[in-house]
């Protein structure tokens, strides 16, 4: 089974970059009740979509107090122990970042170690590509970044 997810969010000043689990140093951070890595956001709704299952706000309310600064790879095992209790496994992810700045492929191999280990996934089942909007819409304009991301599950056993 497959699933499909996608996540924005707009830049904030003050705030970390965390994408993929990793802090990349850029001027602004990505504004969110979580650490609002948009990439993992993405990945999560992929695998929970896969599975049928409600979104990630559902397991993770934005107001919720305890899930205020989490980190999105605590969201990832989330949905890895979800697929597992649904009784299936993870195959793999792709996924694609949309920003026009700064540059991430620099640190896709420490973001497919963070992604594979949060989601028991060996680092080379996770793809990570990265392209620019063209200067077009609120990417292109540099007032945030969007992410899209595919998984793959297969019954276990």
């Amino acid at each position: 089974m497959v699933g499909f997810g996608y996540d924005v969010h707009r830049f904030k000043e003050g705030r970390p970059l965390i994408l993929g689990g990793v802090e990349i140093a850029h001027t602004h951070g990505l504004d969110g009740h979580s650490d609002a890595d948009v990439l993992c956001h993405a990945i999560a709704d992929a695998v929970l979509g896969a599975l049928g299952l409600a979104d990630i706000g559902h397991y993770f309310p934005p107001g919720d107090p305890s899930c205020l600064n989490i980190s999105s790879l605590k969201i990832l095992e989330k949905a890895a122990e979800l697929c597992a209790t649904e009784g299936y496994r993870l195959v793999n992810i792709d996924s694609t970042l949309v920003a026009e700045a700064p540059k991430v492929l620099p640190h896709r191999d420490a973001m497919k170690a963070n992604i594979g280990k949060a989601l028991g996934l060996d680092p080379a089942r996770v793809g990570i590509k990265a392209t620019t909007n063209e200067t077009m819409g609120f990417v292109g304009r540099r007032e945030g970044i969007a992410a899209m991301a595919v998984a793959l599950v297969e019954r276990a056993g």
